[in-house]
């Protein structure tokens, strides 16, 4: 056997997040395109079916006043939810500095604010474990203990005494998901690669258990307890705190809703199929409105393997793998944590879990279901390290890029938004039957019980015209049942486990990409990052339509844009929708696709990340290739307007779609841009605003690497005002 160099490992290795799933074969969009192009057209050219920002508007008021909030401020329902201490008053203008293009090794900000690096890869979070050392040979048992690797979306809870307190911004605990590894940096014995040509092709190439340990347990989330620093300015980590923990690719975790006990998820690791191991591929995140942490599983058809086992399978069973990628004879994404051999008997299935393919008389006897135990937003309490993490299995299972909540309200469903990232997959919404009580405010995961197991799941169908509708995924409605031609449905519990089946089969809209979910504080307008698409305009399959509206051919769909949405009446469990499209990302150069009117100042590629805060301030991150020749990823801060604050233009590629408000220095500019090589993502905010958190993932060179040392580290960013203020305080000044 051979072993393979580390570029060879970064070759195999960077396909796990460069690799964008595509397994999308319906023309949904092309028959809805068709339809509504000769249905509105004539009606689109007039204005006549769109509604007007005054119309649409004209009932709406911004998203409640607190009674009791003297500052005027824009609040929801009352203030008890809202992680916010501060004035909760938006700036009219946006007035720092913005922050030139670069392609440095270092990181820059914007002019008197001060970014640091935090929490870098291998962090030890308590005493008696290593301090990180270059040479990569840290113990796969001691990631239990430390920061995992590719920092991604995370959240700030404020902590008073032991309980969650919105408010709170003295200490808090942070929390962070760590969404795959980059196996050159971590793992230094590489890929064992088998000459037999007999062998099964999945197996070809092994890797060594201890390496796969390592992975398993830099996947997953953190817990750390910060503390505010004796100067006032930033926080530390408070080192053996209680609370500090991993929840990692080991953690058994319990599948709630319809999912649970479903045929299609009994595995040899519990036949009753209520429970896993592992919760991975961990990207965005979210806050419930009660306070716990909701990560998502993005990427997991990367880490699991499927060998020739069609014929063990049923039709259903076939097209519901590759539906989500797992065609046969499938070896992931270069992780191979199927690969190792195991000679302790009594751990015999620590590897063999990750392998899919259905070997034994019947699910108990193998793990042909452990594929479909993930792919879930999965909800976990930092507070309590005794509760297993749950996977709410009634918000659908696809690739989750992140979960975020409207704004909530007494006696009204709890609102959960979500976007499956993958070329040509969809935007979803889930419904809580229960009406929200602010009585369950720390109500631990025992709240997620109540609002997130029961409920609808809904997708989204976006119009020509600039109107949409949801459509619901429920079993024994509009087809999805037993009789569909596609793929039967047995029940909910296979509804939502091909989710994506059951939203094919809905006409549901093929978007570019869609990524983070956030929802503004001010309007309750939805916002949702379409990243990019190469595929657009190119395949039959995926063509041009006025939600996705430029072409790959043309240049710029590499780029991406933000849509947005405003829910009919104000009410978020609404069943239609007005929508338009915010922002089209382009270098400020590329004339006929700058839609936006971008300039030197905001221009930017592929935005992925999305926050607003509280104050109703956008933030932007981008994950591109496309346009880092003239600069790195970067943040900008961002004031949007309304939906329909804009115009009708017609794109490069011949097709009409409804814009925003032009960008200008006022109202979008850049903040942040990270070092060579790296995404921004992840980002989070204090209570007080004063300190801004973002993250930075596969930075390149040696960014974050010990004193002395090449290996670069992903990390955490922590952006505080050099004057003690709350960030962007100076757009509240004249």
């Amino acid at each position: 056997m051979t072993l393979l160099n580390n570029n060879q490992i970064n070759n195999q290795q960077n396909l796990a997040h460069e690799v964008v799933e595509d397994s999308n074969p319906t023309n949904n969009t092309d028959f809805q395109t068709i339809l509504d192009r000769r249905l509105h057209r004539r009606s689109i050219l007039k204005g006549g079916t769109g509604l007007t920002a005054a119309a649409f508007f004209g009932a709406i008021p911004l998203v409640g006043c607190s009674d009791d909030d003297d500052s005027g401020s824009t609040v929801v329902g009352g203030d008890a939810a809202i992680p916010a201490q501060g004035d909760l008053t938006r700036p009219e203008t946006l007035k720092f500095s913005p922050v030139a293009h670069s392609t440095a090794a270092e990181m820059s900000v914007a002019e008197g604010y001060t970014a640091e690096m935090i929490l870098p890869l291998g962090t030890p979070l308590m005493s008696g474990i290593d301090e990180w050392k270059d040479n990569r040979e840290q113990s796969a048992e001691s990631f239990d203990w430390r920061m995992g690797d590719n920092h991604d979306g995370m959240w700030f809870f404020g902590k008073t005494g032991n309980n969650y307190d919105a408010k709170a911004s003295e200490g808090g605990l942070l929390v962070m998901n760590h969404e795959y590894v980059n196996s050159a940096e971590l793992s230094p014995h590489g890929y064992l690669t088998i000459e037999d040509d007999d062998a099964d092709p999945i197996f070809q190439t092994r890797r060594l258990a201890t390496d796969v340990r390592r992975e398993v347990n830099c996947h997953g989330v953190a817990v750390v307890e910060m503390k505010r620093r004796a100067d006032g300015v930033g926080y530390e980590m408070v080192l053996d705190s209680k609370y500090n923990r991993r929840i990692t690719s080991t953690t058994t975790s319990q599948l709630t809703g319809p999912v649970a006990g479903s045929d299609l998820t009994k595995t040899k690791f519990d036949p009753t199929g209520h429970k896993t191991r592992g919760i991975n591929n961990n990207c965005g995140s979210g806050l419930s409105p009660w306070g716990t942490y909701l990560t998502t599983e993005e990427n997991f058809l990367g880490v699991f393997a499927r060998g020739q086992d069609a014929e063990k399978l049923s039709a259903a069973q076939n097209y519901g793998r590759e539906r989500y990628g797992a065609i046969e004879n499938f070896p992931g994404w270069g992780y191979l944590w199927h690969s190792p051999k195991n000679e302790d008997a009594t751990i015999d299935d620590e590897f063999a879990r990750w392998d899919m393919t259905a070997v034994g008389a019947n699910a108990a006897d193998d793990y042909r279901n452990a594929y479909n135990t993930f792919g879930y937003i999965t909800e976990i309490d930092p507070f309590d390290k005794n509760t297993m993490p749950k996977k709410r299995t009634a918000l659908g299972r696809f690739a989750h890029e992140n979960c975020a909540y409207a704004p909530v309200e007494e006696g009204k469903p709890v609102v959960f938004y979500m976007g499956d990232d993958a070329r040509g997959e969809y935007i979803y919404k889930f419904v809580s039957t229960a009406t929200w009580s602010n009585a369950d405010i720390g109500g631990g995961l025992s709240a997620g019980d109540k609002y997130m197991d029961d409920g609808t799941l809904y997708v989204a169908i976006f119009n020509e015209d600039g109107s949409g509708e949801w459509k619901p995924l429920a079993h024994g409605q509009n087809g999805l049942d037993a009789a569909n031609s596609e793929m039967a449905f047995n029940g909910q519990d296979e509804v939502l486990i091909f989710a994506r089946a059951a939203a094919d089969a809905l006409g549901a809209t093929k978007m570019d990409r869609p990524e983070w979910v956030s929802v503004s504080p001010m309007t309750g307008e939805v916002y949702i990052t379409l990243t990019n698409n190469r595929y657009r305009g190119e395949r039959d399959d995926q063509p041009v339509s006025a939600s996705n509206p430029r072409s790959y051919n043309d240049g710029g769909n590499d780029n991406g844009h933000i849509i947005r949405w405003a829910e009919a009446g104000g009410d978020h469990a609404a069943m239609s929708f007005q929508w338009d499209i915010y922002l089209f990302a382009s270098p400020s150069d590329l004339t006929a696709e700058n839609l936006s009117q971008l300039n030197d100042n905001n221009d930017l590629s592929s935005p992925d990340g999305l926050y607003f805060d509280p104050r109703g301030v956008l933030w932007i991150q981008t994950d591109d290739g496309a346009y880092t020749d003239t600069s790195s990823c970067m943040l900008l801060a961002a004031l949007p307007g309304a939906v329909d604050d804009g115009e009708i233009i017609t794109t490069s590629a011949g097709q009409q779609t409804r814009i925003g408000m032009p960008a200008s220095n006022d109202n979008i500019k850049r903040f942040f841009v990270g070092p060579e090589g790296c995404e921004v993502t992840g980002i989070t905010m204090t209570p007080d605003f004063k300190t801004l958190f973002i993250n930075i993932q596969h930075p390149g060179n040696a960014w974050g690497a010990v004193e002395g040392g090449s290996t670069p580290r992903s990390a955490t960013v922590m952006i505080t005002k050099d004057d003690g203020e709350a960030i962007l305080a100076e757009s509240f000044t004249e």
